[in-house]
């Protein structure tokens, strides 16, 4: 058999160039074969793999001044100590700017909504006409931010010219930038009849933004608002927040629950802990699941009544029929077996009307439940605790779920699970990755964060830290003293700084960069960012309308649930980096070659570049 002859440097770097296009969805994976053993397609060349490459999130690059000055004054600026009780109600105004010129601001803002489209249309005129409209709607929603910050940027350099204190730079407010991720809100919004709304209960009105509540008093499904992490928050603080969500939305049903458990100890059960760690399953009790139930159940018998238009005319009454299933088995829904199939649709929806007149009506076949929210919110780990199995992929990392899923409940019921968005509004960056909105792992403004969050909570007292300034010896006095003198033992008052924090937790991890030395305050940063993100620090505002009295006993700690009402070592067994997603990321096509830098291209050259987010790797994931 002759002998194969070696391939030249050209014909390698060509083989080479065309698998990385193959790679990259930029070349048909039907197309030329590089070699014969290369005949077999690269997974990630796979239709979902690229359609799910499509849906990555794309957020708003941050400017360099911005990530300098604050790692400056985040050295500089004296953390507030002790915290104000105020500081754990949640603030409705940034206090940047006049609250009322916010509140203006604000009203400008807006979810992008589907532009209308006729069925004569083809798929290619409906999709020219939905970008078109979507580069207008990011202008417009970019010129409002801009506003915002460069006005708040104004007022802090006025302050800074009278001798008020120096405050931290204002940052942008972050929000989705990419159009397949809003054609999937549209999809689940019109097939649904019922939407739960997912609010992180530890400050829902972050989750819960005016354009999102605009957005859905256009939608014909009903609302119900759903509190999550009541575990983390506490059933006292998120009752609090249902009663003002109550006042504040009249008419609108909400409900509490819990997702998640933790394993028992018993080997049989996978056992309680790995590596110190806690492990947990998905699990809602039955109290949270029946008030849930009873919430749909509720709603559905209302929409089989005719409107209130309409009423007190027979004749309209007759012809009316609901647009929802005529009849439900609520009783099988709590013990209800699930089937998944996840759909992912690329031809417009027809929109539904809340009724039907005349001979033209036809009973849907299901009662469709959406689910909606901004990432991270805990829309898969509910889904998996309503059927108590993995159904739904979870992941600390927000903005897992890529396409809307359906999956069936019972024969009658089907849910419809959203991919998570992040709404636009008028809240700064660093209160986002507070509420572990936006993904960690690719945030750079790691000092803007930790200021934010250390003038929330004492973080210092939380993970136990030593002073930096203590842990160097201290100089020896040379001074001599007359007899009977004594020397001045008065201490200097320790003033902690966001980079005190930083510097003192890499100390007590042993974290030091590899070249320098030094501790490494970007891994420090991170850690203490996931620790706050997925509840292993426990925190929660109180609502706007709160009593100061309410909040007095939190004096010091500000939004700071402590570790004694049930909690562990925050810190506890955190010495382990995440690893960079391998795996996942060929799984659901989540590659990430273009990002270069962090938080954005370095391709682009627009001040909107566009950042693709990376996945961790998280072998136990307990968020979404």
């Amino acid at each position: 058999m002759p002998r194969r002859k070696p391939a030249s440097n050209k014909q390698r770097k060509a083989e080479l160039q065309l698998k990385r296009a193959r790679k990259r969805a930029d070349a048909q994976p039907d197309g030329a074969q590089l070699s014969s053993h290369h005949s077999k397609p690269s997974p990630s060349a796979q239709p979902a793999v690229v359609s799910a490459r499509r849906l990555q999130s794309a957020f708003l690059k941050l400017s360099p001044d911005l990530l300098e000055q604050s790692k400056v004054l985040s050295a500089r600026l004296p953390l507030p100590r002790p915290l104000l009780s105020h500081v754990a109600i949640w603030p409705v105004n940034s206090d940047r700017i006049d609250a009322e010129k916010e509140d203006e601001m604000r009203t400008q803002m807006s979810c992008m909504k589907r532009p209308k489209w006729r069925y004569e249309m083809t798929k290619k005129e409906v999709e020219k006409n939905e970008e078109g409209l979507f580069a207008k709607w990011i202008a417009k929603t970019d010129q409002t931010v801009d506003d915002w910050v460069h006005a708040a940027e104004e007022r802090r350099v006025q302050l800074a010219d009278t001798a008020v204190e120096e405050t931290m730079p204002p940052s942008p407010s972050i929000f989705e930038r990419n159009l397949e991720v809003w054609r999937q809100l549209w999809r689940v919004t019109e097939l649904s009849q019922i939407l739960l709304i997912l609010l992180d209960s530890r400050c829902p009105l972050l989750h819960f933004p005016p354009s999102l509540s605009a957005y859905l008093s256009s939608v014909s499904a009903r609302l119900i608002l759903v509190l999550t992490k009541v575990d983390i928050s506490g059933h006292v603080r998120a009752s609090t927040w249902a009663q003002y969500l109550t006042a504040k939305f009249p008419g609108v049903r909400v409900v509490m629950v819990e997702s998640y458990m933790q394993k028992a100890s018993d080997p049989d059960d996978g056992g309680g802990n790995v590596q110190g760690r806690p492990q947990y399953k998905p699990h809602i009790p039955e109290t949270f699941k029946s008030r849930l139930i009873q919430a749909m159940k509720e709603i559905h018998a209302e929409m089989l009544q005719p409107p209130e238009r309409i009423r007190h005319d027979e004749a309209k009454v007759k012809k009316w029929k609901p647009r929802v299933k005529l009849s439900v088995d609520w009783d099988a829904v709590m013990t209800a077996k699930p089937r998944m199939h996840i759909q992912r649709e690329d031809a417009p929806l027809a929109r539904q009307n809340d009724e039907q007149e005349g001979d033209e009506y036809v009973e849907p076949e299901y009662l469709t439940v959406g689910l909606i929210g901004q990432p991270n919110v805990g829309k898969s780990s509910l889904l998996n605790a309503l059927f108590g199995m993995t159904k739904a992929r979870a992941s600390k990392t927000p903005g897992k779920t890529k396409h809307f899923q359906t999956l069936f409940w019972t024969a009658d019921i089907r849910l419809v699970d959203c991919p998570g968005l992040v709404m636009p509004n008028l809240v700064p960056l660093e209160m986002q990755v507070l509420g572990g909105v936006l993904p960690i792992a690719r945030m750079p403004a790691i000092p803007l964060c930790i200021a934010h969050a250390a003038r929330l909570l004492p973080l210092e007292s939380i993970l136990g830290l030593t002073h930096p300034s203590q842990v160097e010896p201290e100089a020896e006095d040379k001074r001599t003293w007359r007899e009977g003198k004594k020397k001045d033992e008065k201490k200097k008052e320790l003033l902690w700084t966001a980079m005190d924090v930083l510097t003192a937790y890499a100390d007590k991890k042993g974290w030091v960069t590899a070249k320098a030395g030094r501790p490494d305050v970007n891994r420090a940063g991170n850690a203490i960012l996931r620790m706050l993100a997925e509840g292993r620090i426990k925190w929660a505002f109180w609502p706007p309308d709160t009593e100061p009295a309410v909040v007095e006993d939190t004096t010091s700690r500000g939004i700071w649930i402590p570790a004694d009402i049930g909690d562990s070592d925050p810190s506890h067994s955190d010495d382990e980096e995440p690893e960079e997603q391998t795996r996942d990321s060929e799984e659901d096509g989540n590659e990430n070659e273009r990002v270069v830098g962090e938080w954005g291209d370095t391709k682009a050259a627009s001040r909107f570049a566009l950042l693709q987010v990376d996945e961790e790797d998280n072998g136990n994931d307990e968020g979404d």
